[in-house]
């Protein structure tokens, strides 16, 4: 019986042992992940992250005319939220996911207002200043899905920069919308 709980003891150590980096790893490390091609694949578990705020420009409210007439809910991936939360800065690594979704209605038993409908759009934005040297600020911008019942993308290619980053130049902090996250403006006023 001795040896058996021995060998018993000895199995369970061996496991620790052996998933103890893959459970140091899981919460935080490298959050983009890329595939040989240099693809980013698409997050997983974003919507768990860190909400740090959502813009809505309805096309009422834009001659019916708006660029981007959808709710852009803000997702950054908690490990670089921490450190945010200690320095104020995005650090290296840092991914943020925008999920686009429709002005569903404006009317409820709440009142008028605008609230959300459908799922949209998913996209991804990336801080990677040895991956993407030419990019401002190390930011790559990525597309997994742009139009309702479009099935997301497992995997998305970087942007060029003229498509994204241009726009991205009213960022109040690195090119990212910052002022338009409560969240990370309380840690960080601009």
């Amino acid at each position: 019986m001795k040896g058996k709980t021995c060998a018993a003891l000895f199995g369970v150590l061996l496991m620790i042992s052996v998933s103890m980096p893959l459970l140091s790893r899981a919460g935080g490390g490298d959050v983009a992940k890329f595939d040989e091609q240099g693809a980013l694949l698409l997050p997983e578990g974003y919507r768990g992250w860190i909400f740090v705020g959502s813009t809505v420009t309805p096309n009422d409210m834009n001659g019916g005319n708006a660029a981007f007439p959808e709710f852009h809910n803000i997702y950054m991936d908690p490990e670089s939220f921490r450190k945010y939360e200690k320095t104020g800065r995005f650090p290296e690594g840092a991914v943020l996911v925008k999920e686009t979704v429709s002005v569903g209605s404006k009317q409820a038993s709440s009142g008028n207002g605008y609230f959300m409908g459908k799922f949209v759009g998913l996209f991804a934005v990336v801080k990677d200043s040895k991956r993407f040297p030419e990019e401002p600020e190390g930011w790559a911008f990525f597309t997994f899905k742009e139009s309702a019942g479009e099935t997301p993308k497992t995997r998305a290619e970087a942007h060029p920069t003229a498509s994204c980053s241009v726009c991205h130049q009213g960022g109040s902090q690195e090119r990212i919308f910052k002022q338009y996250y409560p969240v990370l403006n309380e840690l960080k006023p601009d």
